[in-house]
């Protein structure tokens, strides 16, 4: 038998995710399993998967197994120092991603990804409590600013926020062709990108609301540099919508144009995709202090940029400036 209290920083999150990280070594559907066999007990009542933890709460997981599962795991060997970090305090890890680094592990996944280098940077986190975590996603082969939550309040709040629209990102893209205007919005549903085959099947498929807005920053004979928002989070979002109007993103091996690509590869060096996540703002979990944050575009996308005579034009139109983070939010 294995028993635990939740404390304060593990409350208000669901059963099955506090025994996801308690036994990290395993397979979710062993997890499930000791939920279905009634092995899961919350203050003494059986358990579900949606159950939520309350600060004070004493879950205990009963069998023999549950002494197997919770072995510990070898931590992966990778530092924090391989971090760009952009902004740090008690509650937030806001860092600039390179392109190539994915932010979670998957299928295909090889070596360290952001979380472990985020967990790496924060410290040893104990079994069962809360492990820094990213409270967005950002395209492997996407550069650019991602927050990452350092407490389970700042992951609830900020979560909060991205669903609420509250938080604003600015995307610097490079568009094969010439858009027609200064600026537009492409309004065009999505597929639901991880919608199962038994849910086709059972439903039809799904369509996803999508909104992006994007604005004309410079231009060559064959390109457009383009800063893009969005309104909606779908996955590879700018991607497919730009790739929808005829308009793929250079160097995007999944939706672009191979042609295209090899083309700028030989005359302008590029040698990933041209998507940078620019700029992100929104109010600090805690003090609702308004902080914007700033990634500069990576030296590679600066030459591609020289080489079709682009470069300097990469600043967005006048605005507001920058604030500075640690002017409105000192750690």
């Amino acid at each position: 038998m294995i028993g635990r209290t939740i404390d304060a920083d593990q409350a208000g999150q669901r059963v099955d995710k506090f025994l996801r990280h308690l036994f990290a070594n395993v397979p979710q559907s062993h997890i499930y399993k000791l939920l279905r066999l009634r092995r899961v007990r919350v203050n003494g009542v059986r358990a579900h998967a949606d159950t939520l933890l309350q600060a004070g709460d004493e879950i205990v997981v009963r069998g023999e197994e549950a002494k197997l599962l919770a072995q510990p795991v070898l931590a992966p060997l990778v530092t924090g120092s391989q971090l760009a970090i952009l902004f740090e305090d008690k509650d937030l890890l806001v860092v600039d991603k390179p392109a190539g680094l994915a932010v979670h592990p998957g299928t295909g996944i090889e070596g360290a990804t952001l979380v472990d280098l985020a967990r790496a940077h924060v410290g040893p986190v104990g079994a069962g409590t809360f492990a820094a975590s990213p409270a967005h996603r950002l395209d492997r082969d996407t550069s650019g600013v991602v927050l990452i939550a350092k407490t389970r309040q700042a992951m609830v709040r900020l979560t909060e926020l991205f669903t609420a629209g509250a938080v604003h990102k600015r995307y610097l893209a490079l568009a094969k062709g010439r858009l027609t205007g200064e600026q537009g919005t492409i309004d065009v549903p999505l597929l639901e990108h991880e919608q199962t085959a038994k849910s086709r099947a059972q439903h039809g498929v799904k369509y996803q609301e999508a909104v992006t807005h994007w604005q004309r920053i410079a231009e060559a004979p064959t390109v457009t540099l383009l800063t893009c928002t969005i309104e909606t989070g779908r996955t590879h979002q700018i991607r497919r919508h730009l790739a929808a109007i005829g308009h793929p993103v250079a160097g995007d091996r999944r939706h672009g144009d191979f042609v295209f690509n090899r083309l700028l590869r030989s005359e302008a060096g590029l040698r990933r995709m041209f998507l940078h996540a620019a700029e992100l703002s929104l109010e600090h979990p805690q003090t609702q202090a308004r902080l914007r944050f700033a990634a500069p575009l990576p030296g590679a996308l600066e030459g591609v940029l020289k080489q079709l005579g682009l470069a300097g034009t990469q600043d967005p139109p006048a605005g507001v400036p920058l604030a500075d983070p640690a002017k409105l939010c000192p750690p």
